[in-house]
């Protein structure tokens, strides 16, 4: 296959390309950016892989950076891109199920591709739009099919993130897994134990807010995936439902909240539970936002104190939440609600702390307590958001 149409960012790399084959040596692009390409999806970067060595690519370009020289990759600036230029080779001892213990340089191009996860990603093209495939990668990008290269068991030691990744891709591309890639996942799914929480969550997150991820989620719970990672285990009953849902999150803030709702984690659990997947303080923060504000209105119709304390971006998010577990929810008037509240924030409200010490409130958690209370006034309409109208409540409440 020959590809004639190249997009910019491949054009723009063609010159690093031609001064490595003008050097004498092979230069490809591979992986993902070769498969987005046949797959019409949008390509962020592009790798090369080259027969040169990483000090015969240093001698080439002027300005390069050891980016992991150890492992053939040196980073080239050309053009003010950078391009990650990595040298064929193969990989053994993985001790660690993650990270090679060896690297030997090698100086054919179907050895290199041989150690990649997938057929799919296994593709490379020449300088020309030449697509070289050995393990027919273009046959499964036709059926739509995610296969280990070679033996899927030995691409799992290698690797065992590969077997998050395998579920990830699935959603992602909406493509399946093939049975005997899945099988070996189901062999080997105690591997994923091995792999760093973060790396982990990083392709749970990418599987769970992407397009196909009902069938890959199955397939996760399926293959024993699910019981390896922070607190999902035993709990498989309660995540089959998420497979069953009519749409996907498409955001990680809901996408952990409906995790929470699935797992039916009481309020006090859910910071433990977002620190053993190593989310941020501030992911913490608006997960826990959301699923209290859903909790709230499955129980009960939000007054205005309610929607000032969400604010917009949790209405919104708790909104799409409901429609994803399929329950009722009127989105426009929570919306319209949030949009006719008199004051949206603290800096909204004409008065603050100052005006009441003005007004003879002594210094203290009286404050605070009171501004919170002025505030309530002026959301349920008791009073209007002026001094005035403040003023003569605090001489009736003082």
């Amino acid at each position: 296959m020959k590809i004639t149409n190249l997009p910019e960012v491949f054009t723009a790399a063609l010159p690093v390309l031609k001064q490595i084959n003008e050097a004498g040596y092979e230069a490809y692009f591979v992986g993902g950016s070769v498969r987005d390409l046949l797959l019409n999806r949008h390509i962020h970067d592009v790798d090369i892989a080259t027969s040169a060595y990483p000090m015969e690519i240093k001698q080439i370009f002027k300005k390069t950076i050891d980016t992991g020289i150890k492992h053939g990759t040196v980073t080239v600036l050309y053009e003010g891109e950078s391009y990650e230029i990595t040298t064929f080779r193969t990989e053994s001892g993985y001790q660690d199920f993650r990270r090679p213990d060896h690297v030997t340089f090698v100086q054919n191009l179907s050895e290199d591709l041989k150690r990649r996860d997938f057929t799919i990603n296994a593709l490379a093209m020449d300088v020309d739009g030449n697509v070289i495939d050995h393990f027919d990668g273009l046959g499964d990008l036709d059926k739509h099919l995610i296969r280990a290269v070679g033996k899927a068991e030995n691409r799992f030691h290698e690797d065992a993130l590969r077997m998050m990744r395998a579920v990830r891709f699935m959603s992602q591309l909406q493509f399946t897994l093939e049975p005997e890639t899945e099988q070996a996942i189901s062999d080997n799914h105690e591997l994923l134990s091995k792999i760093s929480v973060e790396r982990i969550r990083d392709e749970f997150v990418k599987m769970g807010i992407a397009p196909g991820s009902q069938k890959a989620f199955q397939i996760f719970l399926d293959t024993g995936l699910s019981e390896e990672v922070p607190g999902f285990k035993g709990k498989k009953e309660n995540l089959a439902i998420y497979p069953q849902l009519n749409f996907s999150p498409t955001t990680e803030a809901n996408l952990w909240a409906l995790m929470i709702i699935l797992l039916k984690l009481p309020n006090e659990k859910i910071p433990s539970f977002m620190r053993m997947w190593k989310n941020s303080n501030a992911m913490e923060r608006q997960v826990a936002d959301i699923v209290a504000f859903f909790d709230l209105i499955s129980s009960r119709a939000p007054n205005n104190y309610d929607l000032y304390q969400a604010g917009l971006e949790t209405i919104a998010s708790t909104i799409d939440l409901a429609h994803i577990l399929g329950q009722p929810i009127n989105g426009s008037a929570l919306v319209d609600g949030y949009e006719a509240l008199p004051i949206k924030n603290s800096h909204d409200l004409v008065i603050n702390g100052h005006f009441l010490l003005k007004n003879g409130i002594p210094a203290g958690p009286r404050v605070g307590l009171l501004l919170e209370e002025i505030k309530k006034a002026v959301l349920e309409g008791v009073i209007s958001n002026n001094e005035a109208a403040i003023t003569e409540f605090l001489s009736l409440n003082n």
